[in-house]
């Protein structure tokens, strides 16, 4: 079975979070920005020459552009009739060789970014030709999981960042992660919530060492669950590791070098809980890898995901694979449209049966919502309006 074509899709849907229009209108790549009111992303199709489909996904949001063009000229055509791999160590092998292809162009961003989205289709299509949902061809012995909420910004405003965490509650999530920076924010959320809630901050890498510490000394009273990304730059292990000192749990990984990258971040000890995520870090294969590594370091892993597409289908079946009280990060926004329409909506749901991933998406919301559509086949790029 080869590799027909590779489809290179960007959508971008609407969304409402319940946010005040923003003081000042900026153009900005943070997903979780308040200046953000409809979210992109960048889906893969890999169609096999009997009509056998597999999806995936790559991080990039506004950069987008970037990661296609990736694809279309360095990546997609390394795989176009290529035989499709017939096992998870086939697809590893296969990964590894265009890594090394093309490690000169970057072991992260945009190049491991488009290797995520080829490396997820291949899993899905592998689970369609076995006829396996994924979570079982990973080996994972659960099917139920549960959601974590991932709030966007609100600027924060602790008025508008308690009601928020109020309203989440409501809805059932028992974890609730935060886009805020400010102590007075995170701690109207704390206020807000029940104290069995658990309470996450995601704080984007925008603090010095010296800085890092005093506001961690100032959050270490509000009991968070962890404290993610604290510091620029987010390759400063050593520096991570003596803020783990001051008590407030630490969470990174998403913004590493590629699995390679978790290497120093477990070796130095700089982190409570890793986060590979999987539309960066090199798909599925580079998670498990992940996973292992962890797993020897004795270090928690709850995997990064703010994606709607393949890659949160993606990262529901690797959550399958951890330990049962490790949940599934969403963002916490409402869509014009699901780009899923028969996914759950629960809280905590039951993974497919179906082959794969287990969803495809809704062709009428890709029309709608597509920016671009490139399909890589042996006779060059086509790109469509």
């Amino acid at each position: 079975m080869k590799i027909a074509s590779i489809d290179v899709t960007r959508i971008a849907i609407p969304f409402d979070a319940q946010r005040r229009a923003p003081e000042r209108q900026e153009t900005t790549f943070n997903a979780a920005s308040p200046s953000l009111r409809r979210m992109e992303t960048l889906l893969v199709k890999i169609t096999c020459d009997n009509g056998l489909c597999g999806w995936g996904e790559a991080f990039g949001h506004l950069a987008n552009p970037v990661t296609e063009q990736a694809l279309c000229t360095l990546i997609a055509p390394l795989f176009v009739g290529a035989t499709l791999p017939d096992s998870p160590q086939a697809i590893a092998q296969q990964m590894q060789r265009a890594e090394k292809a093309l490690h000169a162009f970057g072991r992260s961003g945009p190049v491991r970014y488009a290797l995520s989205a080829i490396d997820i289709a291949l899993w899905d299509a592998l689970g369609q030709q076995r006829q396996q949902p994924l979570w079982q061809l990973l080996g994972a012995t659960r099917q139920r999981i549960e959601r974590y909420a991932s709030l966007v910004g609100y600027d924060n405003d602790p008025v508008a960042v308690a009601a928020q965490v109020k309203r989440a509650w409501d809805e059932g999530f028992t974890t609730l992660k935060l886009h805020e920076t400010t102590v007075e924010a995170i701690a109207a959320a704390r206020a807000a919530l029940p104290p069995q809630a658990e309470l996450l901050v995601d704080v984007n890498c925008p603090w010095t060492r010296q800085e890092a510490a005093q506001q961690a000394h100032e959050l270490r009273a509000l009991n968070l669950g962890w404290l993610e990304e604290p510091i620029w730059p987010p390759d400063d292990y050593q520096g991570l590791a003596q803020l783990k000192r001051v008590g407030v749990p630490l969470a990174a990984g998403e913004n590493v070098d590629g699995d390679q990258g978790f290497i120093n971040l477990l070796e130095n000890g700089a982190v409570d809980v890793a986060q590979p995520s999987v539309a960066k870090v090199g798909g599925i294969s580079a998670a498990r890898r992940v996973f292992a590594m962890a797993q020897q370091y004795r270090v928690r892993v709850v995997p990064h995901c703010f994606y709607y597409g393949a890659g949160m289908l993606a990262t529901a079946h690797l959550v399958a694979l951890l330990p049962n009280d490790v949940k599934m990060e969403v963002p916490w926004i409402a869509f014009e449209a699901p780009l899923y329409p028969d996914l759950p909506r629960d809280v905590a749901f039951t993974l497919s049966s179906r082959p794969g991933l287990g969803y495809a998406p809704d062709e009428e919301v890709l029309r709608h919502y597509r920016l671009s559509l490139s399909q890589i086949t042996d006779k060059g790029v086509r790109r469509y309006a």
